[in-house]
């Protein structure tokens, strides 16, 4: 995983928590937290880090890489501008993912492996999304919907009928846009 991730994830833990977390959460975790952005680190440090906070926190693990999620998404809008700027709504932005948000993250984090997705869009109020990652992360990709709604000004309902973590082939979000 790349090191923009656990950078992410440091700057949401010290604005939330304090930066006397993040450092605890590293202890716990047997982590170094020397991450660089371009940098690619052991997927392990980021479930590490995840088991930490759940038992500091006294929250299910899930909850807590949905938060990161969530908490992630104004910094990554401040950071790339571009991406969230052409659009006006979530399910805009969220269709640009693999045509443009995807590519131009492999660009800028040479290696990077990003989730696959796929759409159906057939109706206005429903976007079907298809997740599948080795990482099997769905919970973020739930936190990142929701900071994106957020940043749009919107609500959003996620119904996740299928999921990698239940033993399905992929996950499938509803995401019901109010």
């Amino acid at each position: 995983m790349k090191g923009i991730v656990y950078n992410l994830l440091e700057v949401c833990v010290s604005r939330e928590y304090g930066e006397d977390m993040w450092d605890d959460l590293l202890a716990a975790a047997g982590v170094d937290g020397a991450y660089t952005s371009v940098g690619s680190y052991p997927d392990e440090d980021l479930f590490a880090l995840v088991a930490a906070a759940s038992e500091a926190l006294g929250k299910p693990p899930n909850s807590i890489i949905r938060w990161f999620g969530c908490s992630a998404m104004p910094l990554l809008a401040g950071q790339y501008p571009s991406f969230f700027e052409p659009h006006t709504s979530t399910r805009a932005f969220a269709l640009t993912l693999n045509g443009i948000i995807h590519p131009e993250v492999r660009k800028l984090y040479p290696g990077a492996d990003v989730p696959t997705f796929n759409f159906d869009g057939s109706t206005d109020d429903l976007l079907v999304m298809g997740y599948w990652s080795p990482r099997r992360l769905c919970a973020f990709a739930e936190g990142l919907l929701q900071g994106a709604a957020h940043h749009y000004g919107e609500q959003i309902v996620i119904e996740q009928p299928q999921c990698m973590l239940r033993d399905d082939a992929r996950c499938v979000l509803e995401i019901s846009l109010r």
